[in-house]
């Protein structure tokens, strides 16, 4: 089973080559077979040496691919990545690699031998470790999910950790049903649209870590963003 790993990428000159060269070596090695698979970078907007150092990776790299999206927005560097895909799985992680790269091949099998849709990683599950995660940021990460639980009415633990897989066929069927978000709620999308359609969904429990010196999230916005996206897809399953 084939499948493409999506990174999306904003400014982020200071780590990408150094970031992707383990990804690649870590996939190369568990996954010797020639044309499995493929890492995309997906660049929503960079306006430093994001984009070059991403076509050097290609050029250097056969199983790396590059993506540019002019305009920023995380939903729409997957959505445009993953349209373009042929792989029979898509999914992303983010480029500090907080989820422990050794869940991706539970996350691999999950689809591939035990017929999951979708499969996402969660911080929020008893047998998950979270580590070096401020008490802010954990507080606003079990309010936001429990708000999901109350106003869209989702049984998953963790909508917002970047971490999800799925079959490119699932993802067609979540895209015309309403997950097209531009942004960060994209991620949390994918899952509700997929419950609300009844898709198969593997919770994964991982080891993830917190790089708050390189996170670009500031809560109090992305919460009014949150907020607003969650009542436009509300809106939308009502109609």
């Amino acid at each position: 089973m084939t499948f493409d790993v999506t990174i999306p990428v904003l400014n982020e000159a200071a780590t990408l080559d150094r970031q992707v060269r383990i990804l690649y070596e870590f996939l190369k090695t568990n996954f010797p077979e020639k044309g499995q698979w493929r890492i995309v970078i997906a660049d929503n907007g960079s306006t430093d040496r994001t984009p070059q150092i991403a076509q050097e990776l290609t050029a250097t790299l056969p199983e790396v691919a590059f993506v540019k999206v002019p305009e920023k927005g995380v939903g729409l560097a997957l959505k445009t990545s993953w349209a373009q895909s042929q792989a029979d799985v898509v999914g992303y992680m983010d480029l500090d690699m907080a989820t422990d790269l050794p869940h991706f091949l539970e996350a691999y099998q999950a689809i591939a031998q035990k017929g999951f849709d979708v499969v996402y990683a969660t911080r929020l599950h008893a047998r998950s470790q979270v580590l070096g995660r401020t008490l802010k940021r954990e507080i606003a990460s079990r309010v936001f999910n429990l708000l999901l639980k109350l106003y869209l009415g989702v049984g998953f633990s963790d909508g917002m950790c970047g971490f999800k897989f799925l079959k490119r066929a699932a993802y067609q069927k979540l895209h015309e049903a309403g997950a097209r978000n531009n942004g960060w709620f994209f991620s949390t999308e994918l899952l509700t649209v997929a419950e609300w359609l009844g898709l198969n969904i593997y919770e994964l429990p991982v080891k993830w870590t917190d790089d708050a010196a390189s996170s670009k999230v500031q809560v109090v916005p992305l919460a009014k963003r949150y907020w607003r996206d969650m009542k436009a897809l509300k809106a939308l399953k009502g109609a």
